[in-house]
């Protein structure tokens, strides 16, 4: 009967440490509706975070990252043209796509799986 090898516990350390800040990302991506701050503040996590995670831990830093800077366009374009009510849909677009976002990444992140495509504009 064959084992399966455990990473060394440097290497779980740093596994349990990306999770943790994964999570603390998402966690700063919601409660960015009411701050904002947060928001800037879990990029900047998220981007530092991404040059040093492996695996199913950087696929969620990258889904991260493009939530926040496509979030950020779609805002822009929004509000720009929140005069129009195209602009309005705007907004409620992008709500709902940044919840979707936020609450399908941390699932995933809670039973350790990966972002099956990262770069994806929709949902991943």
């Amino acid at each position: 009967m064959t084992t399966v090898a455990e990473p060394p516990p440097l290497e779980q350390a740093q596994q349990s440490n990306d999770q943790g800040y994964a999570l603390a990302v998402y966690a700063l991506y919601a409660i960015g509706f009411f701050t904002i701050i947060t928001a800037v503040v879990g990029v900047i996590v998220a981007h530092v975070k991404l040059s040093t995670a492996t695996g199913i831990w950087q696929s969620h830093f990258k889904f991260q990252i493009r939530t926040f800077w496509i979030g950020l366009l779609y805002c822009v374009v929004g509000f720009a043209l929140l005069y129009f009510i195209v602009g309005a849909l705007i907004i409620a677009w992008w709500t709902i796509w940044t919840l979707v976002r936020v609450i399908k990444g941390a699932i995933l992140l809670h039973d350790r799986r990966p972002i099956s495509r990262p770069t994806s504009w929709l949902f991943g």
